[in-house]
């Protein structure tokens, strides 16, 4: 077995509210890959709708769940994996309402084939990391060599 910390970003602080120019880097790798013989299972951290540097996009929950989706896509192809190989998901999101239910799961039926779904948990919280931030996801993915 054996273990490989996947840090993806910029600067050591990754411009997170709090540490930003305090030179204290985030203590968190975008993904964790664990190879094994037959298979290699990726751990994907929380992912926001985030651009390269950080700043949230994106006001409605669709536009943030697509982004942060398409980061956590990015993440498996730069690793050789792909959406389909994602068994589990954990969702945060800071409001859970009919609307926001139905754009979380529209956008997420674009990303997964029907069928194929993951394993989910939703979850509300009060806020996120960043403010303006919508929804976090992170991710597990298992895939064969």
């Amino acid at each position: 077995m054996e273990t490989t910390f996947i840090n993806l970003a910029k600067n050591k602080t990754r411009n997170i509210p709090g540490i930003k120019g305090t030179g204290i880097a985030a203590a968190f790798s975008d993904a964790v890959r664990v190879d094994y013989s037959d298979h290699f299972t990726l751990y994907v951290s929380g992912k926001l709708a985030t651009d390269s540097d950080g700043n949230i996009v994106g006001r409605t929950m669709a536009e943030q769940a697509e982004r942060a989706l398409q980061n956590i896509k990015e993440i498996l192809e730069q690793q050789g994996a792909g959406m389909e190989h994602i068994v589990r998901t954990l969702i945060f999101v800071t409001q859970i309402d009919t609307q926001s239910l139905r754009e979380i799961h529209e956008v997420r039926a674009r990303f997964f084939k029907d069928g194929r779904f993951p394993a989910s948990t939703l979850v509300r919280t009060s806020q996120l990391v960043r403010d303006g931030g919508l929804i976090e996801i992170e991710a597990e993915a298992v895939v064969p060599r």
